[in-house]
């Protein structure tokens, strides 16, 4: 999974991990051990992809809309996409979104006769990655995401809050982009915490490391993170 870590050599990963290990610890004193139950990977997936561009407010009145509508995923994909549409409006771009779901579930009714993707955790994971990542509407995020939380894969998702994060803690280059801050990660959580410290970490993103006007002073990393020491300097 760390095809990208060749940017570091041996000395700067060891360093860097050991950043991850220490921020690790100071966010489980400040927002606890999270204990995430396993979804349902269409359900995720769906999910997933109506998080995109929006706020989780927003993806959250979406997706409730789909399901009130269409109670199952059958219902979905045969569904006229002006009704699909108009339920998932409320998490923006609904035209894109509507297409990619459609073809979305297509896909998986083609590859398992209903809507079930337990197979994909049987598979290596980087190729469930690329299975899921051939999809349109299905970045390295989305994809991660569904491996990691519905089949407890050892793969840490990046979203836009984590990247942020990443980059002023210096585990990224500060223009990287969001895929190359993805395969720099995996070589940097610790075993086992991929799911827990990627929750806490968007609780941290969302509520103190925002990206206008973060509030470094109340930040439980600040003493770990390049970015406030810059901000002190």
């Amino acid at each position: 999974m760390g095809k990208r870590s060749f940017l570091y050599n041996e000395d700067e990963l060891m360093a860097k991990r050991k950043l991850v290990k220490a921020a690790d610890e100071l966010l489980k004193q400040r927002y606890g051990n999270p204990a995430p139950r396993r979804k349902d990977a269409v359900y995720e997936l769906i999910l997933t992809v109506l998080s995109q561009n929006t706020s989780d407010h927003n993806r959250d009145l979406a997706f409730g809309n789909l399901r009130q509508k269409f109670p199952e995923w059958e219902q979905v994909r045969t569904a006229d996409i002006a009704d699909i549409e108009e339920a998932i409006r409320p998490g923006g771009l609904a035209k894109q979104k509507s297409r990619n779901l459609l073809r979305i579930l297509d896909w998986v009714k083609a590859q398992s006769g209903g809507y079930n993707l337990d197979w994909l955790g049987q598979m290596p994971l980087a190729e469930a990655l690329d299975k899921l990542t051939s999809l349109p509407g299905v970045g390295i995020k989305t994809a991660a995401v569904v491996m990691c939380f519905s089949f407890n894969a050892p793969v840490f998702p990046v979203d836009v809050h984590i990247h942020r994060i990443c980059r002023r803690w210096g585990l990224s280059p500060e223009k990287a982009a969001a895929e190359t801050t993805h395969y720099l990660m995996q070589d940097l959580i610790p075993p086992g915490r991929w799911k827990e410290l990627h929750l806490n970490m968007l609780k941290l993103g969302r509520s103190l490391c925002r990206p206008a006007k973060p509030n470094c002073p109340e930040c439980p990393v600040k003493d770990v993170c390049q970015f406030y020491k810059k901000l002190k300097a």
